[in-house]
């Protein structure tokens, strides 16, 4: 059978035990450790511990669990047997929490066999296939799987159904200063901004780019024209022509990392000897989030 470019493929090439066709065990008990559907009590199930997805919109949840309550659960979660009488979810979790508010007993499940690095993979690739994800969690599942499952980006495209050049693409978002990935994670930023943004590789300037973005409400071609104007030197920005005397290589490049770290300008003076380290903050929220950093 040829390989498939499918977004599923890698998660059915992890399940590959699922059956054609599937039929409820009448038996309480799951007899294998890998099988097919039975109805499993809610009460023996446990989370999974390796799932990347931490916050589940309860609005939708509560969407599905009044779903559940006319029709049930249409597709079956998918568990590994610990015990006897004890499961782990490997995918499913919305469906297992919402069977949880819509009052079940019991739900139809899957059992298969797992190690623990197939249950971090297959909950990777689930996440991406099911859930509605912002670019910065979609970068992040794949860098685990890259990191976790010790897999190539090649393989990674493979089970994901994306080309290298895509995934390549999400990865390097990681690269961007944290409040260019807030920006990202809470929407108020496209995918075609931070793809022209982190073509300019000074922190600095690309915080300069974002805040303008944000300000000017900039259209991605303008962001594009923006980030080839300031990479060319054809136009600097006015917070890089403040300072009255050049910083050194090695202080411009301390400034760099700071602004990176922080998200916003940081301002290093030194004369060799000593000097000063200026953090500037936006507003009271702002200081808090650069005090969570420095954990004060």
């Amino acid at each position: 059978m040829s390989k498939k470019k499918a977004l599923g493929r890698g998660l059915s090439a992890l399940l590959s035990d699922t059956p054609e066709t599937v039929h409820f065990d009448e038996s309480p008990e799951v007899t294998g450790a890998s099988g097919g559907m039975n109805e499993i009590l809610l009460s023996e199930i446990e989370t999974n511990p390796f799932q990347p997805r931490q916050h589940f919109d309860q609005d939708a949840l509560k969407e599905l669990s009044e779903s559940i309550k006319v029709h049930g659960i249409i597709q079956p979660i998918t568990v590994r047997k610990l015990a006897k009488s004890q499961y782990q979810l490997i995918s499913g979790e919305r469906r297992f929490q919402a069977a949880k508010l819509a009052g079940l007993k019991s739900v139809p499940a899957y059992v298969r066999s797992a190690n623990d690095q197939q249950m971090l993979e297959m909950a990777l690739i689930e996440n991406i296939q099911r859930e509605n994800l912002n670019p910065i969690e979609v970068s992040l599942s794949y860098q685990r799987l890259i990191s976790e499952c010790n897999l190539k980006q090649e393989e990674l495209g493979e089970r994901v159904g994306k080309n290298r050049s895509t995934v390549t693409n999400y990865l390097r978002l990681l690269k961007l200063p944290p409040d260019i990935q807030i920006a990202l994670r809470d929407n108020k930023l496209s995918m075609g901004h931070a793809r022209a943004i982190i073509n300019v590789e000074n922190p600095e300037v690309q915080l300069y780019i974002f805040k303008k973005t944000l300000s000017e409400d900039l259209s991605v071609r303008k962001v594009e024209e923006l980030a080839r104007q300031l990479v060319n030197d054809k136009h600097k920005p006015e917070t890089t022509t403040k300072e009255s005397t050049p910083a050194s290589r090695e202080i411009s490049q301390l400034q760099g990392r700071l602004s990176s770290h922080f998200g916003t300008k940081v301002s290093v003076k030194s004369d060799g000897q000593k000097g000063d380290i200026k953090i500037p903050f936006l507003s009271l929220q702002d200081l808090n989030r650069i005090l969570d950093i420095l954990k004060l």
